[in-house]
């Protein structure tokens, strides 16, 4: 039988398929391809969809922008200055078209706007300081001048203000570059941990600061060689802390290169122009200078001159013009005694000083704290001196005399001593004992008036009034609520008398003094500002830097002796009222009537005086007491119930009554004698000096914070 001959593809137009196998795959290597055109179009359809930045709700620039490739056109600020709420401290002149057109693009300035992560922290009136102080050190306030002093009180957040304004300077400048490559701040040594922790608070991990805060000389010197040499745009550690001590001991390996900004925290220590700290400060290669102060003057012009002419010089002339022009006549016209003339004269040169200052200084009182801090009642506590007080004080009188050496108000050194030993006398007799026991000038014979066998190792309240008081104030605030209380005294020794009579008490307590470690510190202040803490009470040495220490656990603050320097005792009382506080606050400061405290008192007054005059711009600041005057430092007025009340010359008080209210619109920021002044317990708001009164209390004044409070517990 034929084969039949198989039918062509072409003969058939198809390829012939066996309906009982499969054919066989082809043999060969190439694999298998998809067709060109689908693979394109599926490329093509992943490219046209817009990129998206793989991160939930991101709302930043597209990445538009490739790496290490110079962005044409325009450039723009950090920050968006349109957004809601942005700060914007530079703002680039407005230009037309046709000057648009002109412009080299890559020299047009941009605006500069803060942070906001930090300015969406800031309050009105910081927002307002970061301004001025911004405007201060690129010298837009005064050409040429790069300095200024933030001078607002206690409370106001002056270090949240001067870190916005480093942060802003080390990231950006109308230039589009850094305005600063490094920082340095200075403080006392009880705050530098304080600023790094702030920095950390505000700035979390976008800036690594470098603080000093101890070991050998060889590693300070080794860290701050390392900190000056960083350059470039990126500094590692841009900003350093360092303390006052520290900071003289080296600063020689900080003077050798440049710093772009340096803050003087508690800044009215360089007050002396002479002494060390002031010149190597002075002596840094730094222009731009920034010193923090809520105090600003203390004792004199001169030392307020010296912290103008530190950020500042040359503004206000030599130390010689300054004194010849302003302070004479101006301290002339403050004293009680001054001719209309010199009072003229006076006012005329004050004008003129503050028109000068105010362009460098900014200050704000607490008062615009009242919006966001609950009320603050301060009372001045006028104590009974005990028989055995008042015997001690007229024997030392009789046989120290020191009022010859006072000359003028001026103290001689070998008085203070005695003034040193009639505080003590005021504060305790025990205080003043082994004086007694030693026969030393001014106790000769005084062991006899104390009791039959009594020994300093028992704490005996009632041979004090202030002791008798602070026993009294201590057991009805623990008996009738949960308030902490601050207690705060020149002297470790009183602080001693404190710590007898809590452990008699049983009460708990923590004391913080100069002898203490800065981290110790930190923690104890924690610990006690938790309301779960069972601490009673906190004890403070006034002189064991306790500015700066934030202690808003307490509500009740007791001031146990007056200091010289108003700034010291403001410092101590601004530890409880402040941002964070949500309890009614109350001070009290006590003194011995008629004695060496209340002089001390009315001294600050004139001091204080003196401030409000230049810093705060008060006119109408009361001209009670001449300088004069302060020769009666050394006299005992048994009759009176408060000699200060007696010398401001009360229009108010009839028969030691108050008969007319304070003047609407007054505060305890107000003259005393704009203040309550109370004879007996009637008119007092707080149930717990009212409690404490009859124990030993002849006088009070005293004022609230702001808005008149009704039925405080």
């Amino acid at each position: 039988r034929k084969r039949q001959k198989p039918v062509s593809e072409t003969e058939s137009g198809e390829c012939y398929r066996s309906p009982f196998r499969k054919p066989l795959a082809q043999l060969t290597n190439r694999p298998h391809c998809l067709d060109s055109s689908q693979h394109e179009a599926f490329i093509r359809s992943i490219l046209s969809k817009p990129f998206k930045v793989p991160i939930p709700n991101y709302k930043g620039p597209l990445g538009l922008r490739a790496l290490g490739i110079k962005r044409a056109g325009l450039r723009s600020p950090l920050h968006d200055p349109f957004e809601e709420g942005a700060l914007v401290l530079y703002e680039p002149p407005l230009l037309s078209a046709h000057d648009q057109l002109k412009i080299d693009k890559d020299k047009a300035p941009v605006h500069v706007v803060v942070d906001p992560v930090l300015s969406r922290v800031l309050r009105p009136h910081q927002r307002e300081g970061v301004k001025f102080l911004w405007d201060c050190v690129t010298s837009r306030r005064i050409p040429g001048s790069h300095g200024c002093i933030m001078a607002d009180e206690m409370g106001l957040g002056k270090t949240l203000q001067c870190i916005t304004l480093m942060w802003t300077l080390l990231r950006q400048s109308p230039d589009c570059k850094p305005e600063i490559d490094k920082a340095m701040v200075v403080s006392p040594s009880s705050l530098v941990r304080n600023w790094y922790n702030e920095v950390e608070k505000w700035l979390g991990g976008r800036i690594q600061p470098l603080a000093i805060d101890g070991g050998s000389k060889e590693e300070i010197d080794r860290k701050l060689v390392g900190f000056m040499n960083q350059r470039g745009l990126r500094v590692p550690s841009p900003i350093l802390i360092i303390s006052y001590e520290t900071f003289r001991l080296h600063a020689e390996a900080l003077q050798k290169g440049s710093v772009g900004l340096v803050i003087c925290d508690e800044g009215h220590r360089l007050k002396n122009s002479e002494n060390q700290t002031y010149q190597a400060l002075n002596s840094l290669n730094t222009p731009r200078r920034v010193l923090i102060s809520g105090t600003p003057i203390q004792n004199d012009l001169l030392e307020y001159f010296s912290l103008v002419h530190f950020v500042n010089s040359g503004i206000l002339g030599t130390a010689q013009e300054f004194k010849r022009h302003f302070e004479i006549p101006i301290l002339k016209g403050r004293d009680a005694d001054a001719s209309e003339a010199e009072r003229h004269k006076g006012e005329e040169r004050l004008k003129e000083l503050i028109s000068i200052v105010n362009r460098c200084l900014i200050r704000r009182t607490s008062d615009i704290l009242s919006k966001y801090l609950p009320v603050k009642i301060e009372q001045v506590v006028c104590c009974r001196l005990t028989p055995l007080q008042a015997e001690l004080y007229k024997n030392f009188l009789k046989q120290a005399k020191p009022v010859e050496e006072l000359k003028e108000g001026k103290i001689s050194v070998s008085s203070l001593s005695s003034i040193t030993s009639l505080k003590k006398l005021c504060n305790h007799p025990a205080l003043i004992h082994d004086k007694c026991v030693e026969e030393e000038e001014g106790f000769m014979g005084a062991l006899d008036l104390f009791p039959a066998g009594y020994s300093t190792k028992s704490v005996e309240p009632q041979l004090s009034g202030k002791m008798l008081v602070l026993d009294y104030i201590l057991a009805v605030t623990k008996s009738t609520s949960n308030d902490k209380v601050v207690l705060v005294s020149n002297y470790t020794q009183t602080l001693d008398l404190f710590e007898k009579l809590c452990r008699n008490r049983r009460y708990l307590y923590v004391r913080l003094d100069g002898t203490m470690s800065i981290k110790k510190r930190a923690k104890i202040v924690e610990r006690f500002n938790s309301p779960s803490s069972p601490e009673f009470i906190f004890m403070l040495s006034s002189k064991a830097g306790g500015c700066g220490l934030n202690l808003i656990g307490a509500n009740r603050l007791v001031m146990f002796d007056p200091d010289w320097n108003p700034a010291n005792d403001e410092q101590a009382m601004a530890r409880v009222w402040r941002d964070g506080q949500k309890k009614t606050c109350y001070i009290y400061r006590l003194l011995s009537t008629g004695t060496i405290e209340e002089k001390i008192f009315q001294r600050q007054t004139h001091k204080k005086a003196l401030s409000s005059c230049v810093v705060d711009e008060e006119q109408d600041v009361e001209r009670h007491f001449s300088l004069g005057e302060l020769k009666e430092l050394f006299t005992l007025n048994e009759t009176t119930t408060s000699d200060t009340h007696d010398k401001i010359k009360c229009r108010r008080c009839v028969n030691g009554h108050q008969v007319r209210p304070p003047p609407e619109g007054s505060d305890c920021t107000s003259d005393l004698s704009q203040w309550n002044h109370c004879a007996d317990k009637r008119g007092l708001q707080d149930s717990v000096l009212k409690a404490a009164w009859d124990a030993a209390v002849t006088f009070t004044f005293h004022h609230h914070s702001h808005e008149e409070q009704r039925g405080i517990p």
